[in-house]
């Protein structure tokens, strides 16, 4: 909390001199029931019940040459601190950046910040898990009009200051990046394209005399295009992987491609197809040929039950993802509903029986209610219809009850804000 305080002060300070300053919260307490979430549950297994909460408290400076956001955070579950104890969980950065804007094109941005572009599937912030996903990193944007975006991104991690080469931690993941990201409008389309060269540190002949640390890349090389005219909207993606990971060569790819109509004001439907490389069961080769999504926000694809790409499914047999929209809004209130049908993408095998690709069918329906600007309630229950192959892949009860619900409050004031008009 000093460390708080202290930030607090710097931030009114530089109010005298600010053209605007602005202080936001957010507090997000949510219930959930996991009882088969992320993988089918054991035969006699109990599921769990918790309340997780994130709490923010953010800070925003700008003036015409500069911009600065602090976002400090708090992440727990309802009970793991005492009542009593003096040692709370501890209060941490979630962004803190400085942009410096050189001119109406160009800037420069650096620090602890979120990376999103797109629909979130290689670069998201994760918003949904009560910590999300920042980075550190170094950002060059050019925008040479309203229908142009250029940014170009650096990364280079480390655990400390040493003075020698010491192998990374990967706690973020990478050891660096470097990427391209463009985007631009035209008319009824919209296009962009990624260029992102990833970096994983290791070990090389470990054992040996001649062991030593290397860094292998991955490139992960793709487009996106999107179109809307009048109650269409269209998207397709196409992401190909290559390079090295591991000292393992890399040959992976991704396809999607989505469908929505807008049948009034308040319906919509939608359909979706969504394909991740994967590797064979039975292939002995040391490819990697599993697409991996990098730094998506992955609890947005392929079922909200997160049982693909959420901390698992890494390396192994990719997917087919078939998935249907139903949208609902009116007023105050808002409805999804959404069946997905998987399938693998690769064969599976239980010993030397080949399985059928078909993993199951998860159905999604969330709802949601906004009391006020900054008061929103919502809700949701997902269940898994899963197959013998689902069960031969994670393991489990593919008929238990496997299922999850949740009930999130989100709290978001803006607790002060502050322009300096020029004289």
């Amino acid at each position: 909390m000093k460390n708080v305080f202290f930030i607090v002060l710097l931030s009114l300070n530089s109010l005298i001199n600010a053209q605007q300053f602005d202080v936001s919260a957010e507090i997000r307490p949510r219930y959930e029931n996991k009882h088969g979430f992320g993988t089918l549950i054991e035969e006699g297994t109990e599921g769990t019940n918790f309340v997780s909460q994130r709490t923010r408290l953010n800070f925003g400076f700008k003036n015409e040459k500069l911009r600065l956001y602090v976002s400090m955070q708090n992440v727990r579950v309802w009970g793991d601190v005492s009542t009593l104890s003096s040692d709370d969980k501890a209060t941490a950065l979630h962004e803190a950046w400085a942009e410096a804007i050189i001119n109406a094109k160009i800037s420069f941005k650096m620090g602890r910040q979120e990376i999103v572009y797109d629909d979130h599937r290689i670069f998201g912030n994760v918003g949904w898990a009560q910590q999300a996903r920042s980075h550190d990193a170094f950002l060059f944007k050019y925008r040479p009009n309203d229908k142009n975006r250029l940014d170009v991104g650096f990364a280079l991690n480390a655990d400390s200051r040493s003075g020698i080469d010491n192998l990374y931690s990967n706690a973020a993941g990478y050891k660096a990046f470097q990427y391209a990201w463009f985007h631009s409008d035209f008319d009824k389309f919209g296009l962009s394209l990624l260029l992102l060269n990833t970096g994983i540190e290791y070990i090389e002949n470990i054992g040996l005399l001649n062991e030593n640390i290397t860094i292998d890349y991955m490139q992960t090389i793709g487009s996106r295009l999107t179109y809307n005219f009048k109650k269409f909207d269209a998207n397709v993606s196409v992401y190909f992987q290559t390079g090295k990971s591991l000292d393992k060569d890399v040959n992976a790819s991704y396809f999607a491609g989505n469908l929505g109509y807008r049948i009034d004001n308040n319906f919509k439907i939608g359909i979706g197809v969504e394909f991740l490389s994967g590797k064979d069961q039975d292939d002995v080769s040391t490819d990697v040929k599993s697409f991996a999504p990098l730094f998506g926000t992955n609890h947005k694809f392929n079922g909200w039950m997160d049982y693909f790409y959420v901390g698992n499914h890494a390396n192994s047999v990719g997917l087919t993802d078939i998935n249907f929209t139903l949208t609902y809004n009116k007023g105050k209130f808002s409805a999804k509903l959404i069946p997905h049908f998987f399938s693998a993408a690769a064969d599976v095998f239980d010993g030397s029986d080949k399985k059928n690709n078909y993993l199951g069918t998860e159905i999604d329906l969330t709802i949601a209610y906004k009391f006020a600007k900054d008061i929103t309630i919502s809700a949701g229950y997902s269940k898994m219809f899963a197959t013998d192959t689902m069960e031969v892949l994670k393991g489990g009860d593919k008929d238990a009850d496997n299922s999850w619900s949740w009930i999130m409050f989100t709290f978001k004031p803006k607790l002060f804000s502050h322009t300096i008009k020029k004289d």
